[in-house]
């Protein structure tokens, strides 16, 4: 059996991951005095590598934010992460019908858990990293854009 101790060592470890993430978006919180300074700039540097490599309509909709969309969003899933998502949980709950509840717990009877767990697994350790590198541009373009890269020289 993995000794906890040896999980925090691996590189790419899902609690590696998270925590990668929450300092990148406590460092963009930390640079970014004024939000309302990102409003109307695009993230250009990732945005069409990002649309070229998704075709469904969240990519889309998500490459026409702006940067403090993003910012907004990014703070938002660091709380989630951090605080947990109990609420939005259960309002998902709430949305949901009683065809789409048979529909869940049949997929649960039908799949093996072990696979589920690593599916999601991957799908999350993947998603963090994409937005610690959004956090991360975030981070530069805005330094950029108050032309903090050229104080230091």
């Amino acid at each position: 059996m993995m000794q906890i101790s040896d999980s925090y060592n691996q590189k790419n470890s899902l609690f590696n991951a998270m925590n990668r993430f929450i300092g990148a978006v406590n460092n963009m919180d930390q640079t970014v005095m004024v939000p309302s300074l990102l409003r109307d700039v695009h993230l250009e540097m990732e945005e069409k590598e990002d649309v070229h490599n998704h075709s469904n309509g969240a990519a889309n909709y998500c490459s026409r934010r702006d940067m403090h969309g993003y910012y907004i969003l990014l703070k938002s899933i660091r709380n989630d992460i951090e605080w947990g998502v109990i609420q939005g949980e259960d309002r998902k709950k709430d949305k949901l019908t009683n065809m789409d509840i048979a529909r869940l717990e049949d997929a649960d009877r039908e799949e093996d858990l072990e696979k589920q767990f690593h599916y999601h697994l991957s799908g999350l350790h993947t998603v963090l990293s994409k937005l610690t590198r959004k956090a991360n541009v975030l981070t530069n373009r805005y330094k950029e854009e108050i032309g903090f890269g050229s104080w230091g020289h």
